[in-house]
């Protein structure tokens, strides 16, 4: 009984710290896309990287921008503890973690003297800083509270499978990638807008990739419906399949996709309201939308109770699908006008990130579809 027990101790904590290493890995890209976004501009205004360290601090600045950096920098706190070995004292971890922080946010804010849409800032280092400490305070009482035997992670052992940890990052970023504003609700992956901003600035001439490999077709207002309701339900599919793949027989399966649905449609209701105006909360709820929602709700519930392998593979295909749909098919004209009463206000910090997230999100995902792990049998045979 104690061998038992201590080697599901010893899988407890190796599936938390794979959680956490995966994680902290995407926050600090999360991190570095958000501190360097958009990515061009770039030239040398005869400063040191290093200048903003002795500059005076900023004369204007906001309570918002001030929280903004420090509960910005907590997560990266909090995971990277959870990281560190627990044979690691309490209070070196947190020192360590603590000046990690300083450095990281030093690293970012010099790299900025080189953008012009970007300003270094030693507030700001200031208050990333201080959100590293709380951060990995944080970390230190939850890594302290809850061992391998704590009630959560005994919950997470009864309803999720032993290789869900790389996946649970996956759904768990779903919601979050919703604040970005979409041609397509779920229309994640759209790689050919940006390359076509990247070549047309290289080449110094206007680029429409889409454009190229469509003929510069025009679409009618049902042919956008259509592809609308393709996108919804593939990324409705996908999302909901990849959280029933980690889930055990014993999971209340169905409750838990309608939860992670409703949480991630209300994100997106939120943040419509926010960065549009209130008026315009359920901008997304298009036809095409409602449609695809309705397709994929089907498709969960025929395939809710199917065999890993099977929902494995419709989850690569629904991504595959949407992430070719949403590259080939144009902006929706619609969309493009309103987009541009999309106020960013204070919320401009927040946007580098949110691309991010609605970039990269369907390749995190197809990298954990296929990865080996799948292999094994016993998670095929629904242990």
């Amino acid at each position: 009984m104690t061998g038992s027990t201590s080697a599901a101790e010893r899988r407890s904590a190796s599936h938390s710290s794979s959680f956490a290493r995966v994680s902290l890995l995407i926050y600090l890209l999360l991190i570095i896309y958000a501190s360097w976004y958009p990515f061009s501009g770039w030239r040398d205004v005869g400063l040191t990287p290093w200048a903003f360290l002795l500059a005076p601090l900023p004369h204007y600045w906001t309570v918002f921008d001030v929280w903004t950096n420090v509960v910005g920098y907590m997560p990266l706190g909090l995971l990277t503890v959870l990281v560190l070995p627990r044979r690691i004292p309490l209070l070196v971890t947190i020192l360590l973690v603590t000046v990690g922080g300083v450095l990281f946010s030093g690293l970012m804010e010099a790299v900025q003297t080189y953008l012009p849409t970007r300003v270094s800032s030693n507030l700001d280092l200031l208050t990333n800083s201080i959100g590293a400490l709380l951060g990995s305070i944080t970390g230190a009482v939850i890594r302290y509270r809850f061992g391998p035997q704590s009630k959560l992670l005994l919950l997470r052992d009864h309803w999720f499978n032993r290789e869900a940890s790389h996946g649970m990052v996956m759904v768990a970023l779903w919601p979050l990638a919703q604040i970005a504003p979409l041609n397509h609700l779920f229309g994640f992956g759209q790689v050919t807008s940006m390359l076509s901003t990247w070549l047309s600035d290289w080449f110094a001439e206007p680029m429409d990739l889409a454009a190229m490999m469509t003929d510069d077709v025009q679409l009618s207002a049902v042919q956008y419906w259509m592809t609308e309701t393709v996108i919804s339900a593939c990324g409705l599919i996908a999302a909901g399949l990849t959280l029933l793949i980690l889930l055990r027989k014993k999971a209340p399966r169905i409750t838990l996709v309608i939860l992670m649905i409703m949480l991630t449609l209300a994100v997106k209701t939120f943040a419509s309201a926010l960065l549009f105006t209130p008026d315009n909360m359920l901008i997304w709820m298009t036809p095409g939308a409602v449609t695809g929602l309705l397709i994929g709700t089907v498709v969960l519930i025929a395939l809710g109770f199917a065999r890993r392998r099977l929902q494995r593979w419709v989850a690569a295909v629904a991504v595959i699908v949407s992430l070719t749909v949403v590259n080939v098919v144009p902006d929706n004209p619609y969309f493009i006008e309103t987009v541009q009463t999309w106020s960013l206000g204070k919320f401009l910090n927040f946007n580098g990130a949110a691309q991010f997230l609605a970039l990269l999100w369907p390749f995190f995902t197809l990298w954990f579809l296929f990865h080996p792990m799948h292999r094994a049998k016993k998670i095929d045979s629904g242990v």
